[in-house]
């Protein structure tokens, strides 16, 4: 059964193309960003929140972390496989918010590449995370 989602933020489209653990927990929307920006979003189904209609923490981490990802990616044309990730939880969010991402590679090396980013929610920031990602090539 499709959950019914409303139309997302301007500017976002639904992604395609994910692998089977993010096709599972999105859907997934994306647009793109100047400067090397990524920007991706998610709506908050029944699924992703708690028992008590906030977001659960794992939810955020796994986002935060294909969204850092893509901008190693976007920015290395290399596949990043985490090393490390930090995640601040500053605010919380709720069932039927829009949970929006925007994420930078800040930089990288021959092996090693390094992602900020940041989840917010109704205009307040709700995550700030971080990573470092080993730098693979792409095979088909």
């Amino acid at each position: 059964m499709d959950e019914l989602i409303p139309d997302p933020p301007p500017g976002f489209v639904r992604s395609k193309g994910r692998g089977p653990f993010s096709t599972h927990n999105g859907p997934y929307f994306h647009r793109m960003g100047e400067d090397g920006l990524v920007e991706q979003a998610f709506y908050v189904l029944p699924r992703h929140a708690n028992g008590i209609g906030i977001v659960h923490g794992g939810m955020l981490s796994a986002f935060s972390d294909g969204l850092l990802a893509a901008a190693v990616g976007r920015g290395t044309d290399k596949v990043g496989v985490t090393i490390h990730l930090s995640i601040d939880f500053l605010h919380m969010a709720r069932q039927g918010d829009w949970i929006i991402g925007e994420a930078r590679m800040s930089r990288a090396t021959k092996d090693v590449a390094f992602a900020d980013g940041r989840l917010h929610a109704r205009g307040v920031d709700i995550v700030r995370a971080s990573g470092v990602f080993k730098l693979m090539s792409r095979h088909g």
